[in-house]
């Protein structure tokens, strides 16, 4: 037996929701927002912290070879460059040197 007409008009259509809706969008992005807001100083602070640790470390690496350099020559190096001619620094170490604008009194903490 086929539905009417009639009884067709009366029920609403049942569709199926394929999409979300523009509000739902909107409430994932902002949660997104809110935790983005949330977490970036976080990050922020970390990154800043490892920057710190990761120059100690050249700091105390620099400190390292010129006391080896005052070992094998019986001197102190007369600047970073002399270090790197005899091969206790890299270019690469040398650059980072030339970049942060290090010098050696900054490592031997001589004034």
């Amino acid at each position: 037996m086929m539905p009417s007409k009639k009884h067709e008009e009366i029920e609403p259509k049942k569709r199926k929701q394929k999409a979300f809706t523009l509000m739902e969008m909107v409430v994932v992005v902002a949660i997104i927002a809110v935790l983005v807001l949330l977490i970036s100083p976080n990050l922020w602070a970390q990154k800043e912290s490892a920057t710190k640790k990761a120059d100690e470390a050249f700091m105390t690496t620099l400190q390292t070879q010129v006391e080896l350099y005052r070992s094998d020559n019986d001197k102190a190096p007369a600047d970073f460059a002399e270090m790197k001619d005899k091969n206790y620094l890299t270019a690469k170490q040398l650059k980072q040197i030339n970049d942060k604008k290090i010098t050696l009194a900054d490592v031997t903490g001589a004034k």
